[in-house]
């Protein structure tokens, strides 16, 4: 079985529409959520399944579109009631196509207010939705504040909820509004400075059974390990463990846009800790202008990796993805 843990929400567009009058009104008038009928949840989802159809992907789990969720935004009401209804359809949607669609949930994070304040919404998504999991934005401000990194006790709340729920978080980041960086760009870059934050602090050690999926490969971090490794060892202090064995507590997805980097990932990281992963259809659906593949079509990339064995190849397209998601009851 072929399972994407990274694809986003195909949402009608009435969700938008309804976006757009949050944040002109900000929260000051009806914020009632569209009723939108069964038909066009459903609509939208069959879109979605004939575009995994034709790349041979049997179930997908979708999100909300990270660079949609607005977490900077201000009142915080408007945070919470957008990415309620965002739940709320992916919900819908992998009830209407359960053996296609599965769902994780946003967190209405706030920037500049404790991550107690999402609790809530993931504990309705996990246990009243249905959904198997969440996305974690290492930065709520959007490129716009100072967060605290990852290892930091601030996030300990969520990693406790997320424990005692038994559900994974992708670190994703969401928009980005500093006007240095794309929000494509700003993915990577919190996702390097969350995996070394995580790496180089107590979490791990104080969640044992946590479990963190970096999206994008790991952002920077297989590619720049020697960098990592060097500080570990170079600190001057006694440490418990390597770089690369604290690096083997988290997961990743293989949402890599091209063959060598994929190889990278599985040498490092591992197969046992690395999960099909493609975001299709997100920012990689491009064609290559000389092979007119689409580059986000990583079924036969990952497939062509040829010292790659049957039983790892197993592992990224499935095993992996079902030792983290525990909740995901689709048979095999």
């Amino acid at each position: 079985m072929i399972i994407d843990i990274h694809g986003h929400v195909a949402a009608p567009v009435e969700l938008y529409h309804w976006k757009t009058n949050l944040l002109s009104a900000r929260g000051f008038n009806d914020s009632n959520s569209p009723k939108l009928s069964d038909e066009k949840v459903a609509a939208a989802a069959e879109g979605l399944i004939k575009t995994l159809d034709e790349v041979g992907t049997d179930l997908q789990i979708i999100s909300p579109r990270p660079f949609q969720m607005m977490h900077s935004e201000k009142p915080a009401r408007i945070v919470h009631d957008w990415i309620a209804e965002n739940n709320n359809i992916i919900s819908r949607q992998a009830q209407m196509f359960p053996d296609r669609l599965a769902g994780m949930a946003g967190l209405p994070q706030i920037a500049g207010e404790p991550v107690t304040v999402a609790l809530p919404e993931l504990e309705r998504a996990v246990t009243e939705l249905g959904l198997l999991g969440c996305l974690l934005n290492p930065d709520p401000y959007e490129g716009d504040g100072n967060p605290p990194p990852l290892g930091d006790e601030y996030w300990y709340p969520l990693y406790e909820k997320l424990v005692e729920l038994d559900v994974p978080a992708l670190i994703h980041s969401a928009s980005c509004k500093n006007g240095r960086e794309s929000f494509s760009s700003h993915f990577i870059t919190e996702e390097g400075i969350g995996i070394v934050s995580l790496c180089s602090s107590r979490v791990l050690e104080d969640f044992p059974t946590l479990k963190l999926i970096s999206a994008h490969g790991g952002g920077p971090v297989p590619y720049q390990i020697g960098r990592w490794r060097a500080n570990r060892w170079r600190s001057g202090r006694e440490v418990k463990e390597t770089f690369d064995e604290s690096l083997g507590k988290l997961f990743f997805d293989t949402v890599l846009y091209n063959k060598e980097s994929i190889e990278l990932l599985l040498k490092i990281c591992g197969a046992d800790h690395c999960m099909f992963g493609t975001e299709k259809p997100g920012f990689g659906s491009a064609r290559d202008p000389q092979s007119g593949l689409w580059l986000d079509d990583l079924k036969p990339v990952i497939e062509s990796i040829e010292w790659l064995s049957e039983a790892d190849r197993e592992l990224v397209f499935e095993g992996t993805a079902r030792r983290v998601f525990t909740k995901l009851k689709v048979a095999a």
